[in-house]
């Protein structure tokens, strides 16, 4: 299974230790977590800008036609 070595200050190796106790969870599972949900929500964001764009240029298209 493929993995990442990720370098992280001090401080926010901290910070995101301290967030994964609050969570109850492993440093490795947070970090995973937080990285995968990131990843979606910018598919998420990206899909719905595109359809945005593709209602808006069919309005465009359908007057100039």
């Amino acid at each position: 299974m493929p993995s990442l070595n990720i370098t992280f200050t001090d401080e926010e190796h901290r910070e995101l230790r301290e967030a994964a106790e609050r969570e109850t969870v492993s440093l490795k599972t947070f970090v995973h977590d937080a990285v995968i949900a990131a990843a979606s929500s910018r598919k998420r964001q990206v899909a719905e800008i595109s359809k945005r764009v593709a209602t808006v240029s069919a309005e465009l298209n359908r007057r100039l036609a």
